[in-house]
């Protein structure tokens, strides 16, 4: 089913161009889309194979666990492979695994704050968790969006700037090629 969804996420990447960064609520757009069944799950799978892909320099035991999410998941986000279906258990297990690495909190003024020394592990998790549906929420699919598409920038903070067009554009693919998907599937 297609909707115009797209055409909102391409508004904020135009106000990227014209000003240098957008609000990461701009994003909330995309809780109306992900309410359609099957997107959320599709989407988390989508992430975490995306954030699995990343070359990076992460040692020890978090690149421990990247090396396992690209062998489990793939390195390659094409059509059909965002649409096959990942061993569930094995899936559980890594993302078990990887949210227990990064299970750290500091007390703070305000209250604890969990500490994550490698973001990326932090996007497989919190894709795999949509992909296995717990929970199941668009607000979980818009927070997935936001830790993906955010970017620090010390002219702009840490919002929607610079590098997270890239990213948005690449979630406007996903989301015709996703909507495409639906509609082969109702002929």
């Amino acid at each position: 089913m297609r909707t115009r969804v797209p055409e909102r996420l391409l508004t904020i990447v135009e106000e990227i161009d014209a000003h240098g960064s957008a609000s990461l609520t701009r994003l909330t757009v995309l809780k109306k889309w992900f309410e359609h069944p099957g997107r959320l799950p599709a989407f988390g799978l989508w992430v975490a194979k995306r954030a699995a892909a990343r070359k990076g320099k992460t040692k020890d035991e978090a690149g421990a666990l990247l090396d396992e999410a690209r062998a489990l998941l793939g390195t390659t986000a094409t059509r059909e492979s965002f649409q096959h279906s990942v061993d569930l258990g094995a899936a559980k297990l890594l993302r078990d695994r990887a949210r227990d690495f990064q299970n750290k909190f500091e007390d703070r003024r305000w209250g604890p704050v969990r500490i994550i020394p490698c973001p990326l592990l932090l996007l497989v998790e919190e894709g795999l968790t949509l992909y296995l549906g717990t929970p199941a929420s668009p607000s979980g699919g818009y927070k997935l969006a936001t830790n993906f598409c955010q970017h620090y920038d010390p002219r702009y903070g840490s919002n929607l700037n610079g590098p997270s067009r890239t990213k948005i554009m690449e979630i406007i693919r996903f989301m015709f090629t996703q909507e495409a998907t639906e509609e082969d599937e109702e002929r």
